[in-house]
């Protein structure tokens, strides 16, 4: 490593293989700049399920304040929140009706500052959960807006009069009949909403409403928080003729999907570039996009450096793995490891010179990682829960963990479409049975990897009533397991699923090459085992992976024999080619 100091900023630039040619080193080998939001462990905390202080059973800010200590004490060093904003909550909070306030049942802005400055204490930083794709429709903008063709805010939304027809089919993903216009008789229009009717889409294209937004987003950072995630950001921009698509035109030019159109808009890169110069570039902080849309060849545009626009997105390809189109997150529980590695190594290679990427296997729009990655039987979901966690913290990229994942939470699996809270599958219960369709196989569909819920479950942080989340019923059902599978357990077994991931975040932290390290993929059409490498100054690290429940071989070429063990997530040390089931082992190569 050569670091070159400059004022105020540290620069590492790291070389890769032999130099024979510099020139040829500058237009081909990365050069990286260090930065924090690199180096981090991302810890994601779904408020409304984390800790309820106030018994009303519904998580809150004095909840995470109370839980401090312990999200320190896991190695993490930023906390994403999901939305926290006045909301109606048609969609958790996602529907904000007011974007410079604290929900009400979640607790005041006092509570807010007094979280924030309990992080700051802790060497935490806080990002917050930026949805400005849309508003709610109970916020004061689109209250205004719907009142006359004249308003004021009129144009703070899409707007489309009945008297030229119906508009254009665009999707709109929580409504039962899957459109995204909805008519409004007030003023005989209908307006766009990309997700529930309750979610109006804002109007980027009217530049007030951009310098809306972007007032609300500095005085959050004025407060004092690190940076925001940023919802269906590349949604933003739409095309305001709204001409007719045709799956025809999908196929075409957008992959055949409409999540690519929708990321696709005109000046969508225009409203990125403005938004870094009026408020990302005046503070250290780290802008994450939700990367809906995002492909392989568009994903770059988003996050170089030269482009000044965002820091990080998070792709979809990886979760999207194994679900059948045409039928509502129902999953080929098959799924191919190979086609798993491909997409890891091909997204890899989209950061490999410039740039740079995220890895995450669950968040709250998503089944447990253990249930759908990993293998949540009761002899297996342990040691299945750390080799996951292994993989996401030995790859390159920003980590993104979601809260649970760390005590090894399972997918709930409810029986009954009435134990769900999610708009989306309630929505989608409803597409079924317009359709005539089967609504017990979609109810058995989402207990393995459809339904949101399956992440949202409140937190069991012990064996008591209710998981010692809240002393009252808690707004989505706690998963049964609870009695066994929970934090205090935990605490006490050395070889619990939290004590391993506390020792792979502080592996990580003592091993730069696990953050900034070369990584190569190695034997890419085993069935069953992940291996790669990554390689930094000198240093190799070799990283052996069994996605399977039995044993399996890793076919790498290398002689294992000298190789230092880093980690391993059995109670017995091993240092083979062939691994246990869900074994996963990290060696230093000599």
């Amino acid at each position: 490593m050569k670091v070159v100091l400059s004022k105020g900023m540290a620069i590492a630039v790291f070389c890769f293989g032999l130099v024979t040619n510099p020139s040829a080193a500058q237009e081909k080998k990365p050069t990286i700049e260090r930065k924090w939001w690199k180096e981090a462990v991302v810890y994601q905390i779904y408020p409304r399920s984390f800790k309820d202080t106030n018994g009303d059973g519904v998580g809150d800010l004095k909840g995470i304040i109370q839980k401090l200590d312990y999200i320190k004490s896991l190695g993490i060093d930023v906390v994403w929140l999901n939305p926290i904003y006045g909301s109606p909550n048609a969609d958790n909070g996602y529907d904000i009706s007011d974007y410079q306030s604290i929900m009400k049942e979640f607790g005041t802005m006092e509570d807010f500052d007094a979280l924030l400055k309990g992080m700051h204490e802790r060497g935490l930083k806080l990002v917050m959960d930026l949805v400005v794709n849309h508003s709610s429709d109970e916020h004061k903008w689109f209250q205004e807006s719907r009142k006359s063709r004249d308003n004021p805010y009129r144009d703070y939304y899409h707007w489309w009069p009945a008297e030229k027809g119906k508009p254009a089919f665009r999707p709109g993903a929580f409504e039962a009949d899957g459109s995204g216009w909805r008519y409004d008789k007030q003023t005989d229009s209908y307006y766009l909403h990309y997700f529930s009717y309750k979610q109006p889409d804002l109007n980027w294209e009217n530049p007030k409403l951009r310098q809306e937004i972007y007032s609300m987003m500095n005085w959050w950072f004025q407060k004092g928080i690190d940076g925001f995630r940023m919802d269906v950001i590349p949604f933003i921009a739409k095309d305001t003729t709204f001409p007719v698509i045709t799956q025809a035109d999908l196929d075409k030019n957008y992959q055949g999907r409409w999540d690519v159109f929708m990321a696709s808009g005109p000046h969508l890169h225009d409203y990125l570039k403005e938004m870094n110069k009026e408020v990302l570039s005046k503070y250290d902080v780290m802008a994450l996009a939700e990367g809906a849309g995002m492909t392989l060849k568009s994903a770059h545009d988003f996050v170089d450096a030269d482009r000044k626009e965002l820091d990080m997105g998070y792709h979809f390809e990886g979760t999207n793995l194994g679900y059948i189109p045409g039928y509502f997150k129902k999953m080929n529980p098959n799924w191919s490891l190979v086609d798993f590695k491909k997409i890891y190594s091909d997204w890899d290679a989209v950061y490999d010179q410039k740039g740079w990427g995220t890895i995450y296997l669950g968040n709250h729009d998503q089944p447990r990682m253990t249930s759908r990655w990993g293998n949540d039987a009761p002899e297996f979901r342990a040691v299945s829960s750390k080799m996951l966690t292994t993989f996401l913290l030995s790859m390159k990229g920003t980590p993104y963990y979601y809260n649970g994942d760390e005590i090894g939470m399972v997918n709930a699996k409810f029986n009954k479409i009435e134990d769900y809270r999610d708009i989306e599958t309630i929505a989608e219960y409803e597409k079924v049975k317009i359709a005539g369709g089967d609504l017990k196989q979609f109810i058995e569909d989402q207990k393995r990897g459809g339904a949101r819920d399956n992440g949202r479950t409140p937190f069991q942080w012990n064996s008591s009533k209710n998981g010692g989340f809240s002393t009252a019923e808690p707004w989505l059902k706690v998963n049964d397991n609870h009695t066994t599978l929970n934090a205090a357990a935990q605490e006490k077994d050395p070889n619990s699923v939290l004590n391993y991931f506390r020792k792979m975040t502080k592996l990580r932290k003592s091993n730069p090459v696990l953050v900034y390290g070369k990584y190569t993929l190695l034997d890419k059409d085993n069935p069953n085992v992940y291996a790669y490498t990554r390689e930094l100054e000198g240093k190799k690290v070799l990283v052996l992976l069994n996605f399977s429940a039995k044993n399996a071989i890793a076919n790498t070429g290398i002689n294992l024999k000298n190789a230092k063990v880093l980690i391993n997530n059995y109670a017995t040390v091993s240092k083979k080619a062939t691994l246990r089931p869900y074994e996963a082992l990290v060696l230093e190569l000599k």
